[in-house]
């Protein structure tokens, strides 16, 4: 099967960015106009959410229709507002006699230092995002909810590296595809677990002024927290973040395996972001599966876990820099 590389590659899933590049702040939306069976897995202290508690076993919706990623902080759950209108219009939804009441999941990401704290995504970006949705190959980087992500925020917003949105697919072979859609604003680094070095993070001001020996380009914020310094750093500057993301498939899950799948797409996170899951990120994972293709369910959860990974490092290498911030791509260790 000829892939594009997108979570688009799943048949029923439609993806549409919208942004404001001067606020740098945007919004993503995957629309699965026909239900999709869905999961979501929340790790870390700092969640944004809206929706999600209907999607865990035990509750009565069995599918949605669609899931928003937003940048804007708390403020960005209002860009749902639009999806949901986008949706009734076409008649998408949960049909109650009276009306058609469409599910829409979401997330969000803090990105209100990086540029305009007073212009969020709000009900008209929402719309917006439906309206460009598209399967075909997704634009990357600093677009929709990646729009102002950034990584390694240990001393604060100035000293971090641009991030973005980043997708990946993967081929199982009998029609079966595995893919996922990552927006990367991790408090740690990015690590290239195929090389274990930090291609994207918190840099360095000065070796003086860290006060830890052969600081080069990034701190490592590993090594800096457990240092005293770092420890005065870590209180005093370090700002909200988050990663937020969707996994999807179109090999058949019922609510309880799409739960245990986006838990198991976690993993991908861990791989790559030194240290993840920590009180100031609100990393959400949600699992969607329209389709009926059969595969062995342990067999997804482990290549959702990889496609994480590579839609994270994707994220990160197709970001520009903005804001002030430089890129991974701008530099060469």
């Amino acid at each position: 099967m000829q892939l594009n590389g997108s979570i688009t590659d799943i048949p029923g899933i439609k993806v549409g960015h919208a942004q404001d590049f001067k606020a740098l702040t945007g919004c993503t939306v995957i629309l699965c106009e026909e239900g999709a069976t869905a999961g979501v897995s929340q790790y870390g202290g700092a969640p944004g959410t809206r929706e999600t508690d209907l999607l865990r076993p035990m509750h009565m919706v069995e599918k949605v229709h669609g899931v928003l990623l937003s940048g804007g902080s708390a403020f960005g759950l209002d860009a749902a507002t639009g999806v949901m209108r986008y949706l009734e219009k076409k008649r998408i939804g949960v049909d109650v006699g009276v009306a058609k009441v469409p599910i829409v999941s979401g997330a969000i990401l803090y990105d209100l230092d990086i540029g305009r704290a007073d212009i969020r995504p709000d009900a008209e970006m929402g719309y917006q995002a439906c309206m460009n949705a598209t399967n075909k190959a997704l634009q990357q980087g600093n677009v929709g909810a990646g729009t102002g992500a950034r990584v390694g925020s240990i001393l604060g917003a100035n000293q971090a590296m641009k991030s973005g949105i980043g997708t990946c697919s993967i081929d199982m072979g009998e029609g079966v595809i595995i893919a996922a859609l990552m927006a990367v604003n991790a408090f740690g680094d990015v690590v290239d677990p195929s090389t274990n070095r930090i291609i994207a993070g918190a840099r360095a001001i000065t070796q003086d002024s860290l006060e830890i020996s052969e600081a080069g380009y990034f701190v490592d914020t590993l090594v800096l927290m457990k240092s005293p310094f770092g420890k005065t750093i870590f209180e005093q500057k370090s700002q909200a973040n988050t990663i937020i993301g969707v996994v999807a498939t179109n090999a058949v899950l019922n609510k309880e395996q799409a739960n245990k799948i986006a838990q198991l797409s976690q993993d991908g996170i861990a791989r790559t972001i030194r240290p993840a899951h920590t009180m100031l990120d609100g990393d959400t994972i949600f699992a969607l599966s329209p389709g009926d293709k059969k595969l062995d369910f342990n067999i997804v959860g482990a290549f959702a876990a990889e496609v994480v990974e590579s839609a994270i490092l994707n994220a990160v290498r197709a970001a520009n820099p903005a804001g002030g911030l430089p890129c991974a791509s701008g530099y060469s260790p």
